[in-house]
């Protein structure tokens, strides 16, 4: 009658990233890094399967962070000028990258990240994304000066992503 899903990230593996830490940082880089996000992957998904769930996801095992996991690779922000602000409504702060420049996406973000899971599984797949506010309220704004108007180059980039995923076999979009 009703199909079952998760909402939000998974638990990463204490192999993978130090448990219960907000920006854990990774325990392995370099190759060993993509294998063992990959290892996570396949973890999250046999697990929600066994679970009985009917609508899977990578668990964001491959992201240290759901907003800035995105956000690495898209042009326009500055990861090594970091400042500490307070987010969601000033309920606490975190230090967080800076929009310096125009917000672009040169390439796909996480479609490699989807060719993975839907490779693993006949399940339908869903996919996370932040939306568009969640992640102008994480970032600094040196460009824009606008959270209208940077929210809605976030949300260029996020649809141009969101096509791409779908393209490559992600059956469900979801955006936080």
């Amino acid at each position: 009658m009703l199909l079952t899903t998760i909402a939000g990230s998974l638990p990463k593996p204490s192999w993978l990233a130090a448990p219960e830490r907000l920006w854990a940082p990774w325990r392995v880089s370099g190759n060993e890094l993509a294998a063992a996000q990959r290892d996570a992957v396949l973890v999250a998904l046999k697990e929600q399967e066994v679970a009985g769930i009917d609508i899977v996801t990578d668990g964001e095992q491959s992201r240290q962070h759901f907003v800035h996991g995105f956000l690495a690779k898209l042009e326009g922000i500055d990861f090594s000028r970091r400042v500490t602000i307070g987010i969601r409504a000033d309920r606490y702060r975190a230090e967080v990258p800076t929009v310096t420049g125009p917000i672009g996406r040169p390439t796909p973000v996480h479609v490699d990240d989807v060719r993975w899971a839907r490779a693993h599984t006949e399940r339908p797949l869903k996919f996370t994304l932040p939306g568009p506010m969640t992640i102008v309220d994480t970032l600094a704004d040196d460009h824009y000066r606008d959270r209208v108007t940077l929210a809605m180059a976030f949300a260029r980039v996020l649809n141009q992503e969101a096509r791409d995923l779908v393209a490559e076999g992600v059956d469900i979009v979801q955006f936080d």
